[in-house]
């Protein structure tokens, strides 16, 4: 196993998927396992809060955190079939319909907001219950220290800005986190100042941007866990073609953005600042492997479901390691973007 050397700064970059998440969660523990511990993790959404998390706790508690908040199964879930498919979608169902207790409830819209409710924007869900959650399991003081660097991302509902939340610029809060997540019309936007939020998925899903934005004289290596696949077989039905299409508006945003990132490193290089341009290895690791997924598996949250996930992240990041390990994947000392991408399915 390939450890985190002094050498090269290690970024991990986490992208948003709702109950997808816990796919990270399998990651981070084999990473954690062999020693990378991140200098900086950057997220959206559901991977804003997988983020918190891994930031705001001592390092020998992390991966005990992780598991605390999503909870995996003790038993694996069934190996596809029509039941295990009838089981996850009655999760998806459950879910709509009576929410996550820390996380999110079903919201009247019928009745006017107080006494009854919360006064934000209108939403399906009421998200103020991931609030008390963070406020919780997460040490804030020790996120917002600086070190690891904790970042997450989001847009203006007003203005459509991309806005960044910066441990090392600013106090973090669990409204900073959950207004990362807040997915319309499901969840509502977040005011926080003045200004209201919205999910980072609405323009950038996997937050790449704000890491190799900042990478001029670094030799770093980047670390982007993306939750949806740009590659998929051919849906049969009407909701698994709106199913895929949800998945490639955000498979498609990291396709673009990392093409755009290397052609800017590659000008870059043949310009009158090249010796500034930095030494980026980025791995893509994609949870590619979704054929045991249903419709609206992004509200599963579901035990075996969730530890499905989690065993398929440990599984995708030692495929990663070993990669590093055996030389198929090297950590770049020469100037640019060095793009390795991770997507396996069985």
């Amino acid at each position: 196993m390939p450890d985190h050397s002094p050498d090269h700064s290690l970024a991990l970059v986490l992208a948003g998927g709702a109950a997808l998440g816990a796919y990270q969660g399998g990651v981070y523990e084999v990473l954690h396992g062999a020693g990378m511990l991140p200098d900086w993790v950057a997220g959206g959404s559901a991977g804003a809060v997988n983020g918190a998390l891994i930031v705001g706790c001592p390092p020998a508690e992390r991966v005990a955190r992780l598991r605390g908040y999503w909870r995996p199964g003790v038993t694996q879930a069934a190996d596809g079939g029509p039941i295990d498919d009838w089981r996850r979608s009655m999760a998806v169902l459950t879910s709509i319909v009576t929410g996550r207790v820390d996380l999110f409830g079903p919201r009247n819209l019928m009745i006017p907001a107080w006494p009854f409710g919360n006064t934000e924007p209108p939403s399906l869900f009421d998200t103020t219950p991931l609030d008390a959650a963070l406020a919780e399991i997460v040490d804030w003081d020790m996120l917002n220290s600086g070190h690891p660097r904790f970042t997450a991302t989001t847009v203006d509902v007003d203005t459509g800005e991309d806005v960044i939340f910066d441990s090392t610029r600013m106090q973090l809060t669990p409204q900073h986190v959950r207004a990362s997540g807040a997915m319309l019309p499901a969840f509502p936007p977040v005011e926080i100042e003045g200004r209201l939020f919205g999910d980072a998925g609405i323009s950038a899903n996997l937050p790449l941007d704000t890491v190799l934005e900042e990478s001029d004289g670094e030799r770093r290596l980047v670390i982007a866990v993306d939750l949806l696949p740009p590659m998929a077989p051919r849906p049969r039905t009407l909701t698994e073609v709106a199913s895929r299409l949800q998945d490639l508006n955000f498979a498609m945003q990291s396709r673009r953005a990392i093409a755009g990132w290397q052609r800017l490193f590659a000008e870059r290089l043949r310009g009158p600042d090249a010796g500034n341009v930095g030494a980026v290895t980025l791995i893509h690791l994609i949870y590619a492997d979704q054929q045991r997924e249903v419709v609206g598996k992004a509200f599963d949250f579901s035990p075996a479901t969730i530890r499905d996930r989690w065993d398929r992240g440990a599984r995708d990041a030692a495929e990663m390691l070993a990669s590093l390990a055996d030389g198929r994947i090297v950590i770049a000392e020469k100037p640019g973007l060095h793009v390795h991408q991770i997507a396996l399915t069985r």
